[in-house]
């Protein structure tokens, strides 16, 4: 018998139970997972989201270049700002892509997730994710499988960039694919007003709420 231990985004154990369970404490298991970092928050109510980086919100969307080739955008959103803060396009991406994007995004920006909702995709529950995660300390929030609506914001976002830019052109090539989703990111975020930040483009309540220096 072979039973299957809690990951990082699964199931809570029991109460009681330590992790690995007490309760498979004695089983002949054929191989055991090594334990992974503690940086997952169990599905519970979500606090509102009340400033730049308390939330972020990532996923994938895929496309195809006119030779029939696969791509993938990596979609990676400030919850509270509506900003994109990156629109990673490439083929074959992975957990370490995943990781090298945000380190760029950390360096660059200078900025990091409190909290970083995304679905179970092999890619965000990746041994390499979950390390980047426990050692900036940031919490791993994944959707229950099967219930988009857990991450709806990114889906409603995921939407907009494929009715508006997806559909709307003809990829010739990844380096084609890659210019054309980047122009469409910077129009949504400097040039699209959205009622629900005052009026502002999602850039510019960005600016509006960052932090000055110490004094």
């Amino acid at each position: 018998m072979t039973l299957r231990t809690t990951s990082s985004c699964g199931l809570r154990p029991p109460d009681g139970c330590s992790f690995p369970c007490d309760y498979l404490e004695g089983l002949n298991l054929r191989s055991k997972r090594p334990r992974r970092h503690v940086t997952t928050r169990h599905r519970h109510a979500r606090p509102e989201v009340t400033a730049l980086d308390q939330c972020w919100s990532m996923d994938f969307v895929a496309d195809n270049l006119f030779n029939g080739h696969r791509v993938r955008a990596l979609t990676i959103v400030d919850n509270f700002s509506r900003e994109c803060l990156a629109l990673e396009v490439g083929q074959g991406l992975r957990g370490d892509d995943v990781v090298a994007v945000m380190d760029r995004l950390k360096h660059s920006l200078g900025r990091i997730p409190q909290r970083l909702q995304t679905d179970n995709g092999s890619e965000f529950i990746s041994k390499s994710m979950d390390r980047w995660a426990y050692e900036n300390r940031v919490t791993m929030d994944c959707s229950r499988p099967g219930k988009p609506t857990d991450n709806a914001f990114i889906e409603s976002f995921n939407g907009s960039l494929r009715d508006e830019c997806l559909n709307v052109h003809g990829f010739l090539s990844l380096e084609d694919a890659q210019e054309k989703i980047e122009q469409w990111r910077q129009e949504y975020n400097h040039f699209r007003p959205h009622s629900s930040l005052n009026n502002l483009t999602p850039a510019e309540f960005a600016r509006s709420h960052q932090k000055g220096p110490d004094l």
